[in-house]
């Protein structure tokens, strides 16, 4: 049981399994993106260079920030990235489900919010205070529709928690997204993702024009490939969960492990497109956008699901 539990984490789906996907992802990301500039995109393995690259170089520390906070911070982001790969893939491929599943993931997807707004505090530079603080307005303005949105499947499923259940109901009922109520949920929630991605149009904290880096400008070398892996891990994670909770899972069996890429690489695209398609708004139209909008769509797609629709 102990080496089973270590597999996992370590291996498939855990650590290894997901940070290649997600540099093969950011590859995807970077080559889509470079057909939307009407350039030809890096080489396939362009990223592993990257994140290796920067693994070799010196990591320098503000000499007046809190140093033990600005190293443990993408750390401690990797890890509960690596947490949240686990459960989601374990369900999603195995059917292993631990119970009260999506409320842990709810509770480690925000903790790694609070990381970086941490990580972009510790080194008192102005750029990276003002991108942590505008990665906790995005964080108020995206984290209620998101949960408003993972509660539809709860709501279909029985009001049951763990992953296992969410993908029984599907397999006996077919995928939530062919309902009115998932279909709306899955809009709001992929919305959600971009922003908690912090990709365009909500690359907010980040703001390259305006923050250069945002909370990440003070870091360098392996502190940095830290947070550029968590970055692609999140492009795995993310459309993982959407598959899990409204595209009726994975099936490793024959033609159903095709369709479930088939499922990921639509997702991913999906969250490109939006990417490439939309300029950067502004901190109080995204908050606007979230609360006014979203929230209610997705508060109206959870009474959907209270009356079957």
């Amino acid at each position: 049981m102990t080496a089973q539990i270590l597999f996992d984490f370590f291996v498939f789906p855990g650590i290894v399994f997901t940070a290649v996907l997600g540099l093969l992802a950011g590859w995807v990301d970077r080559k889509v993106s470079a057909r939307f500039q009407y350039r030809v995109g890096p080489p396939l393995f362009q990223n592993f260079n990257d994140v290796f690259k920067l693994l070799g170089k010196e990591t320098i520390l503000v000499k007046t920030g809190n140093r033990w906070l600005f190293i443990a911070a993408p750390l401690a982001g990797f890890a509960v990235l690596s947490l949240a790969a686990t459960s989601v893939g374990t369900a999603l491929f195995f059917g292993r489900a631990a119970g009260m599943d999506l409320i842990v993931l709810m509770y480690l997807l925000m903790f790694y919010s609070v990381l970086i707004v941490l990580g972009g505090a510790s080194p008192g530079n102005v750029f990276s205070s003002l991108g942590a603080g505008r990665e906790v307005k995005l964080l108020l303005a995206d984290e209620l529709p998101f949960i408003l949105a993972c509660l539809v499947p709860v709501v279909r499923s029985g009001y049951k928690l763990d992953f296992g259940a969410i993908l029984a109901y599907q397999a006996g009922h077919g995928m939530l997204v062919a309902s009115v109520s998932g279909a709306v949920a899955f809009v709001v929630a992929l919305l959600a993702v971009q922003a908690k991605m912090a990709l365009p149009p909500f690359h907010i904290p980040e703001a390259e024009t305006e923050l250069v880096a945002g909370p990440f400008i003070e870091y360098g070398g392996p502190l940095l490939a830290f947070w550029k892996l968590n970055q692609f891990m999140m492009l795995v994670v993310f459309p993982f969960l959407l598959i899990l909770l409204f595209w009726g899972g994975f099936d490793l069996r024959g033609l159903g492990l095709l369709w479930g890429i088939l499922k990921y690489l639509l997702i991913l695209v999906l969250i490109i497109i939006i990417k490439n398609t939309n300029p950067r708004v502004r901190t109080d139209t995204a908050i606007a956008f979230f609360w006014k909008y979203l929230s209610p769509l997705a508060l109206a797609a959870v009474v959907l699901a209270v009356l079957g629709v």
